[in-house]
């Protein structure tokens, strides 16, 4: 996965690139295609068909559906998205009784790349942040295992110490691993700052775009049963960056419903401030300095509108290639002065002089080397601040989001095939 959070080195491609309309998710695998002449089972069938379409009487074609409703459900619980559920003997077992070389990680939690079953994967130590039934954790890491798309890296299982959730038990959530590097570490890397695997602006609009859809699958069209979807740990360390195509996954899917993490008995479809603060000391949230919303850091309570903010600072993060929040010291004053990424985004549109293009290849990352469609990013980074707007209601649906950076994406691809050099020139050195 990456350095931060699920693996090492940016390298094998997980998918090639396809054109944003393309790249939709799926709830399930689809069953194999076979011939029309073997059932599911393996039986053979005899089929007969002329050019009207006749001769097969309509209890064979009952008989047939009937038949092929009970293979395909029996074929769908078979299917390797039905969730794993280990034993924690398993987990220490794969862990060397969690003694292995962690994971290096921007967060607290302990983190393992390990082998599972045959499977290369990664195991997240979390603990609960509220008591869950047994059942009801059951349910939803079946829903949740059972959905996919391109963007998201999937859950494969999960354990639970002590045999249940609360009590300050653990849940150690086993991802599969994807070998590419964090969207942080391809951005910044201390050791050569002026360096990074990201230096044209079509990898930084492919990430963009993967992003969008899958936190738009996430909230839209994943079809659970869990109302109000939200992921709620949407920041560039939780993103993984692949190579040779630069597509971008989102990790820790469904983290925040399995851990207890959302309060699902308050209003959340509006995204507004009334939500109130629990009362309750036991179910603290957690959150990333810059990526929160003011409604989450007041209430604690993660909504749909509060991932769009997260997701609108990691755009302009993408852009800029600055952290979310910078503190310098002033040598005068004796103080740390905040510099946040927003607040520049905003100085680089907003200002009242005409030099708008000016102000914004200056707040670009420097190393795309000004090669950049300026229009396009003017229009992204004024979508990223809509996604950051104090009030959550006037912040957009992902859906709507999503639409806007495909578009984005298809006029970058027009502005790329425009910007490459002519090859049908020929050069004569003979006299005139």
């Amino acid at each position: 996965m990456c350095k931060t959070k699920m693996g090492v080195n940016a390298s094998e491609p997980t998918r090639t690139r396809s054109r944003p309309s393309q790249s939709q998710g799926r709830h399930h695998r689809a069953p194999p295609t076979r011939s029309p002449s073997t059932s599911i089972t393996g039986t053979t069938t005899t089929t007969t068909s002329n050019s009207n379409k006749t001769g097969v009487s309509s209890s064979t074609g009952a008989s047939s559906s009937a038949a092929s409703r009970t293979s395909l459900a029996s074929l769908r619980e078979s299917l390797p998205e039905n969730p794993h559920i280990y034993d924690v003997a398993e987990i220490r077992a794969a862990t060397n009784n969690f003694l292995a070389h962690r994971l290096s990680s921007s967060s607290s939690k302990a983190s393992w790349r390990c082998n599972l079953r045959g499977r290369e994967v990664v195991v997240f130590q979390r603990k609960f942040r509220r008591r869950i039934a047994k059942d009801e954790l059951r349910d939803r890491l079946s829903d949740i295992c059972r959905s996919h798309h391109g963007s998201i890296i999937n859950l494969l299982g999960a354990s639970v110490s002590g045999g249940g959730g609360g009590g300050g038990d653990h849940i150690y959530l086993v991802y599969e691993y994807v070998n590419g590097a964090s969207l942080a570490d391809c951005l910044r890397n201390p050791k050569n700052p002026n360096f990074t695997v990201l230096s044209n602006w079509t990898s930084r609009i492919q990430i963009a775009t993967d992003l969008a859809h899958g936190l738009d699958y996430i909230h839209n069209k994943t079809g659970l049963k869990i109302e109000n979807l939200v992921h709620n740990h949407i920041k560039s360390s939780a993103v993984i960056v692949t190579e040779p195509n630069f597509n971008a996954k989102i990790c820790h899917f469904g983290t925040a419903q399995l851990c207890g993490e959302t309060d699902e008995t308050s209003p959340e479809r509006d995204g507004s401030r009334s939500s109130r603060r629990s009362d309750s000391r036991a179910l603290r949230f957690e959150g990333v300095r810059g990526y929160m919303s003011p409604e989450f850091q007041s209430s604690g309570i993660a909504t749909q509108k509060s991932d769009v903010f997260a997701f609108g600072v990691m755009m302009l993060e993408l852009l800029s290639g600055e952290e979310p929040l910078k503190y310098r010291y002033d040598k005068h004053t004796g103080d740390f002065e905040r510099t946040s990424v927003i607040e520049t985004a905003k100085a680089s549109i907003d200002a009242e002089d005409s030099d708008v293009e000016g102000r914004l290849r200056r707040w670009m990352d420097r190393r795309l080397g000004d090669s950049f469609p300026v229009t396009v990013v003017e229009k992204l980074t004024r979508l990223a601040l809509e996604c950051v707007q104090d009030d959550p209601v006037n912040r957009p649906e992902m859906g709507r989001v999503a639409g806007k950076i495909s578009q984005l994406y298809l006029e970058s691809e027009k502005w790329s095939t425009n910007m490459k050099r002519p090859t049908d020139i020929t050069v004569s050195y003979a006299p005139r």
